[in-house]
């Protein structure tokens, strides 16, 4: 009998050795690290949060200084003054929408393609809560007041619109151009005829009433300005899902176009000239935006990303309260 125990004995070890082998073969090593990465992608974000409540956040505490300055002389647009004061708070779109997204990644995996869309994903929004890159991101908002002010404000982070209009060729798309393609202001709607036109959001809708007119993507896409989330923060401040309706919208333009014997170049086929004193954050952002496009035919367009980049925007700096001046 000890003989059999000793016989045994060895084979079972072997045995459980060789099922352990077989559980961690196959289990799924990204699923860890999108454990790890959740709570600290959280943690970035409400921190985010406390950095815009407490005055931490350099083009946020602007945003406040413009719409006081914008209010005193055009105060029949204080409706809309208010929603961009938003932007410097917790109250923000741009701000709902990272809350929203990392609810979406916590309680709902389902939704993505893959583990690795999803643990990208988080990513993209531990990247996007930066305050240093948020900031800059608050530079559109923010450069839509200074438009509304007459030329009484500076752009910030950005050239003038009549210095971008040249270099970039662009059509004047009005007041809140900046915006236009954002989906945390707006979005896309197709007609009957096809064709598809930029929808405000809400209170952002005064702009097309009162500054612009009705803008046509075909028109947007071939001929628009430059602007921060169009040109370097895309990739960031958007949804996968809101990525993908924008391609959608983007092959089935080239599409029509294509049948008409015309060609339609893309509004993210290379970025636009305007920035200015921008943080190396968001150069990094436009380097990831680069790749994006190169990629973006590929189903797999969101696993370009490294853990390299998401510890050098850990290691970022977060104080960004400056002066009312230009640049950084």
């Amino acid at each position: 009998m000890a003989e059999m125990h000793l016989l045994k004995t060895p084979f079972l070890l072997l045995l459980i050795t060789i099922t352990s082998l077989s559980l961690f073969g196959c289990g799924d090593p990204v699923k860890a690290q999108i454990e790890q990465q959740l709570p600290i992608t959280e943690q970035r974000v409400a921190q985010l949060g406390d950095a815009l409540s407490n005055g931490q956040v350099r083009n946020a505490n602007l945003i406040n200084q413009y719409a006081d300055k914008v209010q005193v002389n055009k105060a029949h647009l204080t409706p809309l003054i208010n929603e961009f004061r938003k932007d410097a708070s917790i109250d923000g779109p741009m701000y709902k929408a990272l809350l929203d997204r990392v609810s979406t990644a916590k309680n709902q995996p389902q939704m993505f393609d893959s583990s690795q869309a999803l643990y990208n994903e988080l990513l993209n929004i531990y990247q996007a809560a930066d305050p240093v890159l948020y900031s800059d991101a608050l530079s559109d908002p923010l450069n839509v007041l200074a438009d509304m002010s007459d030329g009484q404000l500076p752009r910030i982070n950005s050239l003038s619109k009549a210095q971008s209009q040249r270099a970039n060729n662009a059509q004047d798309f009005g007041t809140g151009e900046q915006l236009i393609g954002n989906p945390s202001y707006g979005n896309w709607q197709t007609g009957s005829n096809g064709m598809s036109f930029w929808a405000w959001y809400g209170m952002y809708s005064m702009m097309g009433d009162v500054f612009g007119r009705r803008t046509s993507y075909n028109d947007w896409g071939r001929s628009r300005n430059y602007s921060y989330y169009n040109d370097y923060g895309r990739t960031r401040y958007s949804s996968p899902g809101q990525l993908k309706k924008q391609n959608s919208l983007d092959t089935r333009t080239k599409k029509s176009f294509s049948r008409s014997g015309q060609k339609f170049t893309s509004p993210y086929s290379k970025n636009r000239t305007g920035s200015s004193s921008l943080s190396s954050q968001s150069k990094t952002a436009q380097t990831s935006a680069n790749r994006f496009r190169t990629n973006a035919v590929k189903k797999s367009s969101y696993a370009s990303k490294s853990k390299s980049k998401n510890s050098s925007f850990r290691n970022s700096n977060t104080n960004t309260s400056r002066g009312f001046r230009r640049g950084k």
